[in-house]
C-alpha cells in the first residue's frame, strides 16, 4: 500500500550498520572478560535514591509511597499507569 509507513522497515538496519555492528562484537568478543566488565556497566547517579546509604519500609505500600511522593518520574519507581 503506498503511501503506509511500515515501523518494521524503518527500524531495520542498513547492511553497513549491520557490517559496523558485527566488527564491533568480533572486536570485543577478543577483549579479555575484565576489560569487558569493566566497561560494560556505566554508573548512572539517580537523584534521591543515591542520596542516602540505605532506605527502610515498614511495608511494601509505604515503599511505593515514599517512591511516589520523592522520586522524578523517568526512574520509573511510580505507580503503573492504568491503561
Amino acid at each position: 500500500m503506498e503511501g503506509k509507513h511500515n515501523q518494521a522497515d524503518s527500524d531495520s538496519p542498513t547492511p553497513e550498520q549491520l557490517a559496523e555492528w558485527h566488527a564491533e562484537f568480533e572486536a570485543a568478543s577478543r577483549r579479555p572478560l575484565q576489560q569487558r566488565l569493566k566497561y560494560a556497566f556505566i554508573k548512572t547517579y539517580k537523584p534521591v535514591m543515591d542520596d542516602a546509604q540505605y532506605r527502610s519500609w515498614e511495608s511494601t505500600a509505604a515503599y511505593r509511597k515514599w517512591c511516589a511522593e520523592n522520586l522524578p518520574d523517568w526512574l520509573g519507581y511510580g505507580p503503573a499507569e492504568e491503561t
